[in-house]
């Protein structure tokens, strides 16, 4: 997680600390960061951020620069990007960067966009995604929080409104309350229910799904790249919940 490690916005789900303004940007971040891609051997990597709506591109240079930074020193690592609801002028500096993937999280269904900050919503999601996917993204990616209270239909109905802007992979989890502050769990959903879901999501057409109650954005998110370039299944889902891949990073849910 780039940019600081607190968020200008306060989502009832999440627990990231938030104020009015986060902490100085790091200039030498980009190549820290690049720096342990390369330590470590990543194959792939999720590179992700708080908000940061007090500067003035809202971190999108910074972000780019990360991306910058890692795919020269590691031409090899493939880069996941995932991003707040940045908009025009700051979308374009990502996609920029040559990410290989971008993120963006709708969190849940329409009707439970609540439990995100005020300045977030299901629209302003979908804007970005679009937007990316216009600016030439190779690959767009989404994520759900499933136990919140969502119905089928609501699901079903939010994966037909990522479709419709082509988004690419789908994530599908369950939301696990932080601690007692965030909002409370609604329902835990059974494994089977991920795997319906995950048919579902196929059915129309996303190249790839993970699916599981412990899946998040960065969770096997190699084998979802994978998955999408050879047409297998991308809803490996393991119950520990570990990286398999050599992914790194993921803001809390």
């Amino acid at each position: 997680m780039v940019l600081g490690d607190v968020c200008t916005r306060g989502c009832r789900f999440c627990a990231v600390a938030t104020a009015k303004s986060g902490r100085p940007v790091r200039p030498e971040e980009a190549e820290e960061l690049a720096a342990a891609v390369e330590e470590l051997g990543l194959k792939y990597a999720v590179v992700t951020s708080v908000d940061r709506d007090d500067l003035e591109d809202r971190g999108a240079s910074h972000f780019a620069s990360c991306v910058r930074a890692i795919k020269a020193r590691t031409p090899s690592t493939k880069v996941e990007v995932l991003i707040p609801d940045y908009r025009e002028g700051e979308i374009e500096i990502i996609v920029e960067s040559n990410p290989d993937v971008i993120a963006h999280n709708v969190e849940t269904v329409r009707r439970l966009q609540s439990v995100r900050d005020a300045r977030a919503s299901f629209d302003s999601s979908l804007k970005t995604l679009r937007l990316a996917k216009e600016r030439g993204a190779p690959l767009t990616k989404s994520s759900i929080m499933l136990g919140l209270g969502e119905t089928r239909e609501e699901v079903l109905s939010a994966m037909d409104e990522l479709r419709v802007i082509g988004v690419d992979i789908l994530v599908l989890g369950q939301y696990l309350r932080p601690s007692p502050v965030q909002v409370e769990v609604s329902e835990y959903i059974e494994p089977a229910r991920f795997d319906e879901f995950a048919a579902e999501g196929r059915a129309r057409g996303f190249s790839s799904v993970v699916a599981a109650p412990f899946a998040r954005t960065s969770y096997h998110a190699l084998e979802a790249w994978t998955a999408h370039g050879d047409g297998t299944d991308g809803d490996r889902a393991h119950a520990d919940g570990a990286h398999a891949d050599g992914t790194v990073g993921d803001r809390a849910q």
